[in-house]
C-alpha cells in the first residue's frame, strides 16, 4: 500500500492508532508502530513531563515512527507542545480545538501534524495553516465527536482540500478500510479496535465490555452541552439522559462525567465509569496482539478488493 501518508511518515501501512485519552499509553503505541502502522501516545489533560516519560519509553521499545495526541482544551498544552518539540516528536495530531499557534515551531522542528476535523470548513482552514493532513472524523467515533458521518464527511473533505485525508469513525476491520479508501481517503485512524488488543494496559472491565456490546450500545451523550462524547450504555449514561431531559445546566452534566473515563479505563468501573468506545463496538469479537490486528486488516482489505475486483467484471 503507498499513498502519500505512507511516504509523508514513512510507515508500512497508513494505519493510524487513535489517541485516547488513559488508553493510548506507550505500551500500545510502540505496539502498533511495530506492526507497520502509526501508533499514537494521547496526551490527553496530562502534564508535560507525563507525556515526556511515555515518548522516552516508547523510544525504548521502538524505532519506527510514532505519534502524540495532543488535546487543545488541555490547561497543559503549551508545556505538552514544548516537551513535543524538545524531545523532536515525528507526528502529532490534534483534538479539540485549533492548533494554529503551534503550527510554524512544530514544523521548523519536523514534526508532521495532523488535526481531527469534524467539518469541511476546518479541513480547508487547517490546510491554509499549513498541516500535512487532516484525519476527517465522523460522528460513529468514540469519545468526543462530531455530526456527520464518516460516510457524508470523508468524501466531500477529501474533495475540499489537496492534503491527504485520514479517515476516523465506524472503522474496525478490513472492509471498512476498503470504503475509506473508495470515499477518496489516503489512509484511516482506528481507535476502538486496539482498545482490545493484548498490548492495551487499560482495565479487562473495560475490554470486555467492547467485546460484549452489541451493535446499539454505543450511545451519544451530552449533546445539549455541545461536546457529545459516544460511549456504551450503562448507568452512568441513563443518569446523563435523567439530566439532559430535565434541562440540567451544561455545569450539571459536565460535572457528571469529570473523572468517568479514568474510572473506566483505569479502575474498571463499567457501570458509572465513561466506556468510551465507537459504534463499531458490535463488530469487535476478541482481544489479540497488534501485529495480528493490522496483518487482519490487510488481510481483509486485499481479499475484499479482489472480490470487488471480480464482481466488476
Amino acid at each position: 500500500m503507498k499513498t502519500r501518508v505512507n511516504e509523508l511518515l514513512n510507515i508500512e501501512y497508513p494505519i493510524f492508532q487513535g489517541g485516547m485519552a488513559w488508553v493510548s499509553t506507550y505500551e500500545l503505541a510502540g505496539a502498533v508502530s511495530n506492526a507497520g502502522g502509526l501508533g499514537i501516545i494521547a496526551a490527553g489533560g496530562a502534564e508535560g513531563e507525563y507525556v515526556r516519560n511515555q515518548i522516552r519509553k516508547i523510544k525504548e521499545i521502538t524505532n519506527k515512527p510514532f505519534g502524540v495526541n495532543v488535546m487543545l482544551m488541555s490547561p497543559y498544552v503549551d508545556d505538552v507542545m514544548k516537551v513535543i518539540l524538545e524531545e523532536k516528536v515525528p507526528v502529532i495530531t490534534t483534538g479539540a480545538g485549533n492548533p494554529g499557534k503551534y503550527i510554524k515551531s512544530l514544523k521548523e522542528n519536523g514534526t508532521k501534524i495532523f488535526p481531527v476535523v469534524p467539518s469541511v470548513a476546518l479541513a480547508k482552514r487547517m490546510e491554509k495553516e499549513g498541516v500535512d493532513g487532516v484525519i476527517a472524523e465522523g460522528t460513529e467515533s468514540g469519545g468526543h465527536i462530531g455530526e456527520l458521518t464518516t460516510f457524508c464527511l470523508v468524501p466531500q473533505v477529501v474533495d475540499a482540500v489537496n492534503i491527504p485525508v485520514i479517515a476516523a469513525g465506524g472503522i474496525g476491520d478490513g472492509r471498512g478500510m476498503l470504503a475509506a479508501f473508495a470515499l477518496g481517503a489516503e489512509g484511516v485512524q482506528i481507535g476502538t479496535r486496539f482498545v482490545c488488543s493484548t498490548e492495551c494496559i487499560v482495565h479487562e472491565n473495560y475490554k470486555n465490555a467492547i467485546i460484549e456490546a452489541k451493535d446499539r450500545d454505543a450511545v451519544a451523550t451530552g449533546r445539549k452541552t455541545g461536546h457529545p462524547v459516544r460511549c456504551l450504555k450503562n448507568k452512568l449514561t441513563r443518569e446523563f439522559e435523567k439530566l439532559e431531559d430535565s434541562n440540567a445546566s451544561k455545569e450539571e452534566i459536565e460535572k457528571l462525567g469529570a473523572g468517568a473515563l479514568r474510572k473506566a479505563a483505569v479502575l474498571g468501573d463499567i457501570e458509572y465509569g465513561s466506556v468510551m468506545a465507537g459504534q463499531i463496538s458490535g463488530l469487535i469479537n476478541d482481544i489479540k496482539p497488534c501485529n495480528d490486528i493490522i496483518n487482519g486488516l490487510i488481510k481483509e482489505y486485499n481479499e475484499n478488493f479482489a472480490k470487488l475486483k471480480e464482481w466488476c467484471k
